[in-house]
């Protein structure tokens, strides 16, 4: 769910950057790692880029000034963790905002926090939970796609009833933003879980030695 060019105030908009920060940093850390100790997994980084590009790209019109559409985001999380996730999600909504004039440049921070820092991190956390704990990789994968989703969904409804708290108040505009957002995102967060579970089935039975050096990295850390 990406709020477009324009919608939020500059100051939200400075904020909600400012907030992203760390995670860049972290992200970077965690990228150039990976690339140094498992270079054989740049693929499934790039996969997972191209993967996430694909889904988010899918969009609907939702309330003014925002749209619904997949993230994409679970896969990198299951295979590369969310400190990769978010710079893979930044470069995914740079170009989007760019090529396909989806989402924007000043409402970057805010789009990057919500789809690749705030869903990614608690999605891994139930997946290192499911993982460490013996559940099915499928439903695993399952839901942690659908959770990278739905807390995209959540967030971006708090960042617009934080902006826009309207008569009401804050806690009204949140609800009432997430009542309508999830007309189209609580379909949207179980067909994306469905899709991501094949695709990394259909990964798992191709490349299973990558897969499996893919869940090591991952669980070593965010």
């Amino acid at each position: 769910m990406h709020i477009m060019e324009g919608f939020l105030p500059p100051l939200w908009c400075a904020f909600w950057f400012l907030m992203c920060i760390p995670f860049w940093v972290w992200g970077a850390m965690r990228l150039r790692k990976l690339f140094r100790e498992n270079p054989e997994l740049k693929l499934t980084v790039a996969i997972s880029g191209a993967f996430m590009f694909v889904l988010s790209s899918l969009k609907l019109p939702s309330v003014a000034g925002s749209s619904s559409h997949p993230t994409g985001t679970g896969l990198a999380v299951v295979l590369s963790g969310p400190g990769i996730t978010t710079i893979l999600a930044t470069i995914v909504l740079v170009f989007q905002a760019l090529l396909l004039a989806h989402g924007g440049i000043t409402t970057l921070g805010a789009n990057v926090f919500s789809m690749g820092v705030a869903g990614p991190f608690l999605a891994y956390a139930v997946f290192k939970v499911m993982h460490k704990a013996g559940v099915n990789n499928n439903a695993t994968v399952f839901v942690t796609a659908f959770l990278a989703d739905i807390v995209t969904y959540i967030v971006t409804a708090l960042q617009l009833a934080l902006a826009y708290p309207g008569e009401e108040g804050f806690l009204s505009s949140m609800v009432a933003f997430m009542a309508i957002f999830a007309i189209t995102q609580i379909p949207l967060a179980i067909v994306e879980g469905i899709l991501v579970v094949l695709f990394f089935d259909f990964l798992s039975r191709r490349r299973p030695e990558l897969i499996q050096e893919s869940l090591r990295a991952a669980e070593a850390g965010p």
